[in-house]
C-alpha cells in the first residue's frame, strides 16, 4: 500500500462538553486514528496553566506575536488559547500587516514564529511603514532555513534571471517565500513583483493586460508551483469557453490565456522537501480509498495531486491554492452542511455508525495547518448546534516507506529518518518551522519583559542587506500591494517593463 493514514481526526462536536469552553479536553470532541494523530490531538487543547502564563509574560512585555500556519501543534495550541490581543496566525503575507497593526496598537517588540525569510519580510514591512524602530526577533538563535527560498539564492536562479533579462518584455514573478536578498537582486536584473499561492493566477493574467501581448513572465523558484500554473492554463485552453475565461478575468479569451500560456517560462530547479510527500503513489491511494472526500492541494505540491485537485474543483468538490484557501474552503463546506445550505450533498462521506453525516478532507499540504482547521470546524458545529449530526474527519496522508507500526497497530511517520518526518519522506511537516517551539517563545518573552534586549541580538532577523539593497528587496512587495489595491499594475513596473531593453 502507498499511503498511509497518518492524521485522521472526526470532530464529535457534542454541544453540550463544547459548552464547557477552553477547559474541556479534546478527547471529548475529536477521535484520532492512529499514534501520529493521537499524538497531535494532545496539545488541540493546551494546559491552561501555561496559557496563563504566557498570557501573563505578552501582556509584561507587549511583545506581538506573528506565526505561520505550520508552526507545530503543541505552540499553536496555546497561541489560540491565549487572551492577549497581540497574536495572529495566518500564512506569510499577512503576517507583515498584522505586526504592522500590533505596533500602532502599542506593542514594543514582534516575535517572528516562522523561517528566516518571514522574519525578514516583517521587519522589511515595519520598517517601510514607519515601523522600523521596534524590534523584531526570531524564537532562536541559530539560522532557519527553508529549502525552497535557499534554491533562490543558488547562482543557477541568477543565471536564469540574466537569460530573462534577455527575453522581451521580461516580468519575473518570484515567490513571496524567499529572502530579500533573493528578491534585491532580483530586482537589479529584471523588473520584478511578489506573489503569494493566492494572488499568482490574478498577477499573471493582470500583468498580460496591463503590460501586453509581448510579455514574457518567469515563474521561480517554485518549480511544482509553476508547473502547476502551466497546466492550469492548459486545463482552461482545452476545456473553457471565452464566456468562461472571462469570469477568471473579464478582459481575457482564449486568444489571449494562449499566448500568456505561451510566454510563461517556470525555474526549472525549485523544491519545497514538505510537498514532495504527495506524489503519484499517494495520489492513486486517495483516490481509491477515499472517493468521496474533498480534495485540496496547495500550489506547491506535485503535479499529480494538484491535477486532482483542481479537477476536483471545477465541480466545487476541492480547492487549489493557498493555506488560507484550503482552511476557507473546509470551513465553508462543513458550515453548508451544518446550516443544512449545502449544495453538493452527494459529495459526503456517507452516514456514519453513529448516524452522523460524514465529511472527508484530503489536506494536501503541511500538517500544522490541523490546528486552524479544529478550531474553525469547532466552533461551526458549536454555533450551529449540529455536533450530534455533523463530523467532519480530515485525512492527512503519509509515504508508505516512511512509516512503520509502533507495536500496537499504530503508524509512526518519518522512523527512518530518526526524527517525527523526515526532510526524505514521510509526513508532511516543515523541519524548518518546527524549529520554533512553545519553551522558545517562553525564554523570549520573558526576557523582553526584564527589559534584556542586549541578550536578543542574535535573535534578530539576518542583516545580509544595507541602505539601497533593502529598499530593492522591498520594491517587489510594493508593486504586489499596488496590484492588491488597485486591481492594476503599477504604472511604474509596467513602465519599467516595457522600457526594459531599449
Amino acid at each position: 500500500m502507498s499511503l498511509k493514514l497518518c492524521l485522521a481526526f472526526l470532530f464529535w462536536g457534542i454541544g453540550v462538553l463544547v459548552g464547557f469552553g477552553k477547559d474541556v479536553r479534546c478527547t471529548e470532541w475529536l477521535t484520532p486514528l492512529h499514534s501520529f494523530a493521537e499524538a497531535q490531538a494532545t496539545y488541540i487543547n493546551p494546559d491552561m496553566d501555561i496559557v496563563k502564563r504566557l498570557d501573563n509574560i505578552l501582556t509584561e512585555s507587549k511583545m506581538g506575536v506573528v506565526a505561520h500556519y505550520y508552526m507545530d501543534v503543541e505552540l499553536q495550541g496555546v497561541l489560540q488559547a491565549l487572551n492577549f490581543e497581540h497574536v495572529f496566525i495566518a500564512d506569510s503575507l499577512a503576517m507583515g500587516d498584522a505586526a504592522v497593526r500590533m505596533c500602532e496598537k502599542g506593542c514594543t517588540s514582534i516575535s517572528v514564529l516562522g523561517v528566516d525569510f518571514m522574519a525578514e519580510s516583517v521587519r522589511a514591512i515595519m520598517q517601510k511603514s514607519g515601523w522600523g524602530h521596534i524590534p523584531v526577533y526570531r524564537s532562536v538563535e541559530k539560522s532557519i532555513g527553508c529549502s525552497l527560498a535557499e534554491s533562490a539564492e543558488r547562482l543557477v536562479y541568477g543565471a536564469w534571471l540574466e537569460k530573462a533579462s534577455k527575453a522581451t518584455n521580461p516580468l519575473h514573478v518570484v515567490y513571496i517565500n524567499t529572502s530579500l536578498e533573493t528578491k534585491s537582486k532580483s530586482s537589479s536584473i529584471v523588473p520584478t513583483i511578489t506573489c503569494t499561492s493566492s494572488n499568482v493566477v490574478q498577477t499573471m493574467l493582470q500583468a498580460a493586460i496591463d503590460i501586453g501581448p509581448e510579455l514574457t513572465v518567469w515563474y521561480g523558484p517554485d518549480t511544482e508551483m509553476g508547473h502547476n500554473l502551466q497546466t492550469m492554463f492548459d486545463r482552461i485552453l482545452e476545456n473553457w469557453d471565452d464566456a468562461q475565461i472571462k469570469s477568471l478575468h473579464p478582459k481575457h479569451d482564449h486568444a489571449s490565456i494562449s499566448t500568456l500560456r505561451e510566454n510563461l517560462n517556470v525555474f526549472p530547479n525549485g523544491k519545497c522537501v514538505v510537498h514532495q510527500v504527495f506524489n503519484e503513489g499517494v495520489v492513486e491511494t486517495l483516490k481509491e480509498s477515499y472517493p468521496n472526500a474533498y480534495m485540496s492541494a496547495h500550489l506547491e505540491v506535485p503535479g499529480d495531486m494538484f491535477q486532482v485537485a483542481m479537477e476536483a474543483s471545477l465541480t466545487d468538490d476541492g480547492v487549489v491554492g493557498s493555506t488560507s484557501d484550503i482552511l476557507n474552503f473546509i470551513t465553508k463546506k462543513v458550515k453548508q452542511v451544518a446550516t443544512n445550505t449545502c449544495k453538493n450533498a452527494a459529495k459526503t462521506a456517507g452516514i456514519s455508525k453513529e448516524g452522523k453525516t460524514r465529511l472527508q478532507f484530503i489536506l494536501g499540504t503541511e500538517a500544522g495547518m490541523v490546528t486552524s482547521i479544529v478550531k474553525n470546524v469547532q466552533s461551526i458545529l458549536r454555533e450551529t448546534g449540529m455536533g450530534e449530526k455533523v463530523e467532519a474527519e480530515i485525512v492527512f496522508p503519509v509515504a508508505a516507506e516512511a512509516v512503520t507500526s509502533d507495536g500496537d497497530g499504530g503508524i509512526v511517520p518519518g522512523v527512518s529518518g530518526s526524527e517525527g518526518c523526515s526532510t526524505a519522506g514521510g509526513c508532511a511537516t516543515c523541519p524548518f518551522m518546527k524549529m520554533n517551539d512553545l519553551d522558545a517563545l517562553v525564554d523570549l518573552a520573558e526576557t523582553v519583559a526584564e527589559g534584556k534586549h542586549e541578550m536578543l541580538v542574535g535573535h534578530a532577523p539576518p542583516d545580509r542587506l544595507k541602505g539601497d539593497e533593502i529598499e530593492m528587496g522591498i520594491k517587489p512587495i510594493l508593486h504586489m500591494r499596488h496590484l492588491m489595491k488597485e486591481n492594476r499594475f503599477d504604472p511604474k513596473l509596467v513602465s519599467e517593463v516595457l522600457e526594459f531593453r531599449k
